[in-house]
C-alpha cells in the first residue's frame, strides 16, 4: 500500500474504483428505500445475517443451502460443518464489535479469531507467531512470515485508527484483502477477513442496519473469481486493486440484491 498520508484516498482515485463506489450506493440506496424497510428492517437484518454466514463458508469451502443452514442446529461434526457454525457465530459478533473497531482494530481482529475457533487455545485469538501453521487450503498466495505479518497488522491498524476520506467500499476492500494476504491466524482467515469487511461497511454509515450482506455476494461470485480477484490485490499494482475493490463492490451490490429479494417476498406474504 502506499505510504502517503491517506492511502486509501489515493486508491480511491484509480480508475474505474469511482464507478463502483456510485454503483454499490445506488444498489445500498434502493433496498434502504423499499417500503418494506419501514415496517420490517429486523426481520430483513436476520436474513442478511443468515444468508451472509452461508456465503461466507462457501468460499472458505462449505457450500451449504441456505435451508440446510436454516435447519441445522448442531455445526460440531465435519470440517464443513464446523466451519458454517464458524461463519454464523462470526456475523452474530461483528455487530457488537462496532464500536471498538476503529479504536482498537487488533482487539476486534482477535475476537473475531477467538469466536470463529470456538476453542480455547493458545494458539487461538493471536497473530500467528513464526513457525506456526496457516489451515486456509483454498488461499494459495505466498504466506508471509510471523514478523512482516506483525508489522503490517499493526500499519492496518494505524490507517483504520486514522480514518480516511476514501468511501468505504475501498476502506472494506483493503481490510479483507490485507487480512486474506497476510493470513494472520492459524485458521478461518478467510471467515475473519469477510467479518471485517461486514464491521467497515457497517461502521462507516454505508449499510447501518447490515441488510447488503457481502459475504452473500462473494458466495455468488464463487471461488475461482473471489481468488483471482484476490491476486490482483496481493500484485500491489493499480490495475490489480482497482479490480480487487470493483470485485467487492459487485458482491455488496448482489448482497443488496438478496435483500430487495427478501423485501419483495415479504411484500407478498411469501414469507
Amino acid at each position: 500500500m502506499s505510504t502517503t498520508a491517506d492511502p486509501l484516498a489515493v486508491l480511491g482515485s484509480l480508475p474505474g474504483v469511482a464507478e463502483s463506489v456510485e454503483s454499490v450506493r445506488k444498489s445500498v440506496d434502493r433496498v434502504y428505500g423499499h417500503r418494506i424497510m419501514r415496517r420490517r428492517s429486523n426481520e430483513i437484518t436476520s436474513e442478511a445475517a443468515l444468508r451472509g454466514a452461508r456465503g461466507s463458508a462457501a468460499v472458505s469451502g462449505a457450500d451449504w443451502a441456505l435451508e440446510e443452514v436454516r435447519r441445522r442446529s448442531d455445526f460440531g461434526g465435519d470440517d464443513e460443518a464446523r466451519m458454517v457454525g464458524a461463519a454464523l457465530r462470526l456475523t452474530a459478533e461483528a455487530g457488537q464489535l462496532l464500536s471498538i473497531w476503529r479504536q482498537s482494530p487488533l482487539r476486534v481482529l482477535a475476537r473475531l479469531h477467538l469466536v470463529a475457533a470456538g476453542v480455547q487455545e493458545d494458539t487461538v485469538g493471536r497473530p500467528r507467531l513464526p513457525g506456526e501453521p496457516v489451515d486456509e487450503p483454498l488461499v494459495e498466495l505466498p504466506l508471509p512470515d510471523a514478523d512482516e505479518v506483525a508489522g503490517r497488522l499493526e500499519g492496518l491498524s494505524q490507517m483504520v485508527i486514522a480514518g480516511s476520506s476514501a468511501p468505504a467500499l475501498v476502506t472494506a476492500a483493503v481490510v479483507h484483502g490485507e487480512l486474506l494476504a497476510l493470513r494472520p491466524f492459524g485458521s478461518y482467515n478467510g471467515l475473519v477477513a469477510r467479518a471485517a469487511e461486514r464491521i467497515v461497511l457497517v461502521g462507516s454509515g454505508l449499510d447501518p442496519k447490515s441488510i447488503c450482506p457481502a459475504e452473500a455476494g462473494h458466495g455468488e461470485l464463487g471461488r475461482a473469481a473471489y481468488l483471482a480477484a484476490l491476486d490482483g490485490y496481493a500484485s500491489g499494482t493499480p490495475e490489480g486493486m482497482a479490480a480487487w475493490i470493483a470485485h467487492c463492490g459487485k458482491a455488496v451490490e448482489l448482497g443488496a440484491r438478496e435483500s430487495t429479494a427478501v423485501c419483495e417476498a415479504l411484500q407478498r406474504g411469501a414469507a
